[in-house]
């Protein structure tokens, strides 16, 4: 058994410690899921040509990990790529093109960015509002990004509420053309699952076909692991946070390509005069979200759009969220929730079971 722990700051300026450690080939790597592999050492060199290479680091103030099957490393490569991208997205980095829109510089924004944009927007669009990344006043109100409000009233979040909404800033060509000058971005809720897969792109242009990339707990990934076997990922137990082998709640096994992405509220929250405030912002009241879902995790054939998916449900809540995935194919979801008792429950979506080894001989199915 190995253990060692590593400590970075996270998106709302708080140290997290991210543990990994070797338990019955339980990889514990982030916040959310888990990889699930059984050896941390590359194949041996009589094995082939190929073998796996290991990148780690940091990026949006949380941490990321690459796994891959190649001749060589692409160490540099993988760095390069997502300080670029830093450069892009990260509200947090004064310099990024997404904080000096913020700024009302007249600035022309990245292919990253413009890509990050749309897709955002369609999900605003199909969510009516529910996902929307235009909700950074009301992060910054409460607390989760910037800076909180020494006091917070109705009066306050209606007088920010007046300048959220999806539908008040569009993308003009490279340029982006707001209705209230106050209105700010924050895309740290698609912005991960993203960044996951330009890295893939960037695997996938130098031939490799078998990875895994991990950042921030969303996960892109292809191919096989190095006992060449199907990439899998652990869904945490919200109720655990204690980085051990026993904090599994499901696995989730894909075959061939595709994302995966968690979101929860059960880790970033405060308490403030005895009551409990979660990070998720329900945009059409400006409080948090406050629905039954404890944790929901989306597979998807990218992970930019499971990234945002995931957050779409937790503002949703449980039963609009299963009514929207019926009609978005090749959207699947596993939720954790609380029922009317307060009791813990799963649900799933009926293509999900597919993606789920445990429970695939299990007759336990949710009614459509």
């Amino acid at each position: 058994m190995s253990a060692s722990g590593v400590y970075f700051g996270n998106r709302f300026g708080r140290k997290i410690n991210l543990k990994l450690d070797l338990i019955g080939g339980l990889i514990l790597i982030g916040i959310g899921v888990k990889i699930l592999v059984e050896h941390l050492c590359p194949l041996s060199a009589d094995a082939g040509p190929k073998r796996y290479f290991e990148d780690s680091g940091s990026i949006f103030h949380t941490t990321y990990h690459v796994k891959y099957q190649a001749r060589e490393a692409r160490t540099e490569q993988i760095d390069s790529v997502l300080r670029l991208f830093d450069l892009s997205l990260n509200p947090f980095n004064p310099r990024s093109t997404i904080a000096q829109v913020n700024r009302g510089e007249a600035v022309e924004v990245d292919d990253w960015f413009a890509e990050v944009f749309r897709k955002a927007e369609e999900v605003s669009r199909i969510s009516d509002g529910a996902f929307d990344i235009t909700c950074a006043p009301l992060i910054n109100l409460w607390g989760f990004g910037f800076s909180r409000a020494d006091s917070l009233t109705p009066q306050a979040i209606d007088s920010v509420r007046a300048f959220v909404g999806y539908q008040k800033v569009r993308l003009d060509g490279r340029r982006v053309v707001k209705d209230d000058p106050r209105l700010s971005l924050n895309c740290s809720a698609i912005a991960k699952g993203y960044a996951c897969d330009v890295v893939a792109r960037l695997l996938e242009s130098e031939g490799i076909e078998n990875y895994m990339v991990e950042i921030g707990g969303e996960v892109t990934l292809r191919g096989v692991n190095p006992d060449g076997d199907y990439w899998r990922v652990g869904i945490n137990k919200p109720e655990t946070d204690n980085g051990v082998a026993g904090d599994v709640e499901e696995v989730v096994q894909l075959r061939g390509k595709g994302g995966i992405a968690t979101s929860g509220d059960y880790r970033n929250y405060y308490v403030k005069d005895g009551k409990r405030y979660a990070h998720t912002i329900d945009p059409a009241t400006g409080y948090p979200a406050g629905q039954n879902i404890l944790s929901a995790t989306i597979v998807a054939s990218d992970c930019m759009t499971a990234d945002a998916y995931a957050t779409t449900f937790m503002v949703l809540g449980l039963e609009r969220a299963r009514a929207l995935t019926r009609s978005l194919p090749g959207i699947e979801y596993f939720v954790i929730y609380l029922d009317e008792r307060d009791q813990r429950k799963v649900a799933y979506s009926h293509g999900m079971i597919r993606y789920l080894p445990n429970r695939q001989e299990l007759a336990i199915l949710e009614n459509p």
